[in-house]
């Protein structure tokens, strides 16, 4: 998903719209990163669900991003970006639900998305 698609949702909305998406059994591959709020707030309402929602077990989220190799000076202007933009697009955010995402592992080069058979 394109990040434009969720850059004037204010944070409910990007959460639901998300959370949509992986009750459906979707995994979303999202252009951009999530405000770090967002990302938590995120993780926090799947906790909630858990118990509530049946059969779902929540979710695995991971998120690449090319800020880990930026040096000072780089992660300075990077974030001065972020925040105009609303959100890191040079970050890859991946969001699954756990039921089919059995792990995300990622190195610098390259992610490996483990899916339950």
């Amino acid at each position: 998903m394109p990040y434009s698609e969720i850059r004037n949702l204010g944070s409910t909305e990007r959460i639901k719209k998300i959370l949509d998406i992986v009750f459906q059994n979707y995994i979303l591959i999202l252009q951009g990163r999530l405000r770090s709020e967002e990302e938590t707030r995120l993780i926090e309402d799947t906790m909630a669900m858990i118990d509530h929602v049946k059969d779902f077990r929540g979710i695995e989220l991971a998120v690449i991003s090319s800020e880990e190799h930026y040096s000072a000076v780089e992660k300075i202007k990077n974030r001065i970006v972020m925040s105009l933009s609303g959100g890191d697009l040079g970050a890859v955010t991946i969001i699954g639900p756990a039921s089919i995402v059995k792990e995300i592992k990622r190195d610098p080069k390259k992610i490996e998305l483990m899916i339950n058979q």
